[in-house]
Parts: structure tokens; sequence; C-alpha cells
């Protein structure tokens, strides 16, 4: 567990933008559609902000199910400003149940893998990417390597 935390936080100190804009939602959503598409993927992707929707796709396979879990799983990230598999991991490494707690509602809050934190160097946190469709953990893969695909290209 302490590897997989430690493996995660790794990944958000890697993956920090230096800009990130409404093209660049647009162009990172797509990027992730196609990975997604070429391997077949049943999901939905979304990049949004607070109160806004800069980016949505659903895939061929995706259902009205992947709509509720993007909007609970970027909610953890918007509010806890790490991926919602980190927050996962070190909450389950300390024995909480986010849903006991009654301050991660599981009808607001999927405390699950599949959403990764936009953060922007000298800025910090302004968008949430998420996927929905696979298992949590492949989900947040799927996420990862459409924002490292990304990033090498920027």
């Amino acid at each position: 567990m302490a590897d997989l935390i430690t493996a995660l936080e790794q990944q958000e100190r890697d993956l920090v933008f230096d800009r990130f804009d409404h093209d660049d939602a647009w162009a990172l959503g797509s990027r992730i559609t196609a990975i997604a598409r070429d391997a077949g993927h049943g999901v939905g992707v979304d990049v949004r902000r607070p109160g806004l929707i800069l980016f949505r796709a659903a895939l061929p396979g995706s259902g009205p199910d992947q709509e509720s879990w993007i909007a609970r799983k970027s909610a953890v990230v918007l509010r806890m400003e790490a991926s919602s598999a980190l927050v996962n991991e070190r909450l389950k490494a300390k024995g909480v149940d986010p849903g006991a707690t009654g301050w991660l509602d599981p009808a607001v809050y999927a405390v699950t893998g599949g959403s990764f934190p936009v953060r922007v160097r000298g800025v910090g946190v302004v968008a949430a990417v998420t996927a929905s469709g696979l298992s949590s953990m492949d989900d947040h893969e799927l996420v990862v390597s459409g924002i490292r695909a990304f990033l090498d290209t920027a």
C-alpha cells in the first residue's frame, strides 16, 4: 500500500502543466478519448473546473452511470486537490471509511480511482480530468497515460 501511495504521489509531482486553458482542455480530453477508443474502451471522459465542463465524451459502451461516477470522482479531486486514487489509498492506509465519516458523502464524492488534478505550476489545481467505465485503477491509468502523452507534446 505504501508503495502505491508513493507512486501516486510521484505521478502528481511529475504531471504538472505550465498552463491550462479551454483549448488545452479540449486537446487533453480528445487525446484521452482517442487512447480509449483505440483500446476499445467504453468510457466517459470529462475535463472540468468548478462550475464548468470543458470537455465531455461518451464512447460506445458507456452508459448513464458514467455521468454520476464522473461527477463524484471529480468532486474528490476538486475538493482534496489530489487524484481520487491517491485520496482513496491514503484513507485506506489510515483505516478510514470516507463514507462513514460524513465529510465525504458518497452521494457527492466517489473516493475511487479515475480522476486526476490538472495542477498548473505556480498556480495549483485548476481542473479535474476524469474517466469512468473501466475498473477504478484502469480509469486512473487511462487518464494518467493521456496526461503524460499531452505533456510530452506540449
